[in-house]
């Protein structure tokens, strides 16, 4: 009799067991690997889990164009959902995003059920020790609800998934530094809320046909600290390389070929533009992972492969918690002191040619063909795996470096840029009263533009400049931004215009580049003729510019314009900065001295 109610009670037990582990069953698990959720079931999912758990606080880090939440959990062993709590337990800061990209939904799903078996299922109890996580299973909330089947040519899975951009149009993996979009916006308040101490993103990427499952990209090319250089190439990408291994997901740095889906071209590997996620975080001081699933891969084991990753991430988080700490603290003490300046900041590069290394690439047998379409390359990949000895080209070499100032000053009607700079953290002080300071600064020539619109925006295609430095008055309300702060990086790249993702290459500034004033066509041949009569250097001058420029020669307006541009008439703000470098004098509390 004892036997049978054992038996009964072990087979209830399992029965309770079984339907919680049914009730605990993702979207993605329950439609057999192939579906994701949408938003609604992901959202009442996350707030199941938070309700079922004291370790898992769910809350918004803002709203959509559109209305929608943006959603965050925040899993902590101790229930701790405020930065200042969790960073005074000692506990390291993990960021993880999914679907900045809706279609690449993987994160979203390998993230729901990897929170699910720590905290309900109490699977990996030691990835909490140490690490609290904040997870965002949707970042891009309002392009996640443009759901279809038919958002991503090139994606075998899930069955529906998200659109790439925002209800905005605008692509969020393009905006971290110009920050147009207002979820970009609420991302960087939070961000530098919490300024988490490692940061991962997860993607699925396209571009040709190999035998990796998933491939990831980390800032180890010289654009960030030295130390955290190190611990990334050291300390994390080596264990994580060979525990991928491990389970049969070989892992491999982001794919791309000098010559677009062709392998025998060889590999190249370059410096992120700060507009990316993982770039951007190298400004912050803080290591960012870009994770890439393939593609051409099923659903199922570009899920598991993130799972894989984000977990053995955790457990090398909590093994290594205190140094990457230090080495965070340090990089921002690093860029923060004077020493910071004494050699010029590297603000874009590029990928020596001349420079390269073999290794071995597991790809797949493929051919390459004339289309008899359209008269094109047709590459045709196979199903059969090759393993190709290439040419890794991954040499940074700095295409532009600047001297930068003890500060920078910015007049207040520039109000957006200096808004930007505040959602980036960066600190800053308002002169008090109207203040004349010498300044270097930038005059502009030969300004052309893009051809169409990007991400939203008429932005600057390249320019010519020349330094120029003068006393400048600028009024009360203008910002003095200190370059002795952590955030020295960002303020760089985004004042500096030569750097990659500068706001003057943004078209923050465009306004300056338009003439503004003109001058009639009978005023200005009458006093042309004058000009000519009393000056022989400027008909010299004139000559040679009709001489070099038949289109110039042909014009009036253009002839009489360039007469206006020697007169004192001309507008002399014309293509000048009006962001001035104070190279030379103290900046404290607010003013100059």
């Amino acid at each position: 009799m004892m036997m049978k109610k054992l038996l009964i009670l072990l087979f209830l037990l399992s029965n309770i067991a079984f339907a919680q582990e049914k009730d605990w069953m993702t979207h993605y698990e329950r439609s057999g690997f192939k579906e994701t959720p949408p938003y609604a079931e992901t959202i009442e999912y996350c707030q199941r889990l938070a309700g079922a758990s004291g370790k898992i606080h769910y809350t918004t880090f803002g709203k959509s164009p559109q209305g929608r939440d943006l959603p965050l959990m925040i899993v902590d062993k101790d229930g701790f959902s405020d930065p200042e709590t969790i960073k005074a337990s000692g506990r390291a800061v993990f960021l993880i995003q999914a679907g900045i990209h809706p279609g690449e939904s993987e994160g979203k799903d390998a993230g729901m059920m990897l929170i699910r078996d720590m905290v309900i299922h109490e699977q990996y109890p030691d990835l909490l020790e140490n690490v609290s996580i904040l997870f965002i299973p949707i970042f891009n909330v309002d392009g996640h609800e443009r759901f279809g089947k038919y958002n991503r040519i090139n994606q075998n899975g899930p069955e529906e998934m998200g659109w790439r951009t925002t209800a905005q149009n605008l692509n969020l993996n393009r905006d971290y530094v110009k920050a147009d979009a207002p979820e970009m916006q609420h991302w960087l308040m939070m961000f530098n809320r919490w300024l988490p101490d490692f940061f991962a993103d997860t993607h699925t990427t396209d571009g040709a046909d190999y035998q990796y499952v998933l491939t990831y990209a980390m800032e180890t090319m010289g654009n960030m600290d030295p130390g955290l250089t190190e611990w990334q190439k050291e300390s994390y990408i080596k264990p994580v390389e060979k525990k991928m291994e491990e389970i049969g997901f070989p892992i491999f740095p982001y794919v791309s070929f000098r010559s677009w889906h062709d392998p025998r071209s060889g590999l190249i590997q370059r410096v992120s533009p700060p507009m990316i996620s993982q770039g951007y975080t190298a400004i912050q001081n803080r290591p960012g992972l870009l994770i890439e699933t393939h593609m051409l891969k099923p659903y199922k084991p570009r899920v598991e492969s993130t799972y894989a990753i984000l977990r053995f991430t955790l457990e090398i988080l909590n093994r290594d918690y205190q140094k990457l700490q230090t080495l965070n603290h340090q990089a921002d003490l690093n860029t923060a002191l004077p020493n910071f300046r004494e050699d010029s900041l590297a603000v874009k590069y590029h990928t020596s040619q001349q420079d390269s290394m073999m290794v071995d690439f597991e790809g797949v047998e493929y051919k390459a063909v004339k289309s008899d379409l359209t008269g094109g390359t047709w590459y045709q990949y196979s199903d059969k795996p090759k393993t190709f000895e290439l040419p890794l080209f991954s040499k940074p070499v700095p295409s532009v470096k600047v001297k930068l100032p003890q500060a920078y000053i910015i007049p207040p009607q520039w109000n957006k840029v200096i808004k930007r700079l505040k959602l980036h953290g960066v600190k800053m002080y308002k002169l008090e009263e109207p203040t004349s300071i010498k300044v270097e600064s930038y005059k502009f020539s030969d300004v052309k533009w893009r051809n169409s619109p990007y991400e939203g925006r008429h932005m600057v295609r390249d320019f010519e400049y020349k330094n120029i430095t003068e006393e400048r008055e600028y009024p009360a309300g203008s910002v003095v931004v200190d370059m002795n702060q952590r955030t020295a990086r960002i303020i760089a790249h985004i004042l500096e215009p030569k750097a990659q993702d500068s706001f003057i290459q943004w078209g923050f500034f465009n306004a300056i580049f338009e003439q503004k004033e003109y001058s009639e066509t009978y005023v200005m041949e009458k006093m042309a003729r004058e000009m000519l009569e009393e000056n022989p250097e400027l008909r010299k001058r004139f000559e040679q510019k009709k001489n070099e420029d038949p289109g110039f020669a042909q014009s009036q307006w253009d002839m009489l314009n360039w007469f206006y541009k020697q007169t004192p008439y001309w507008d002399e703000k014309k293509n000048v900065y009006p962001v001035g470098r104070i190279m030379e004098r103290e900046v404290v509390e607010g003013k100059i001295r």
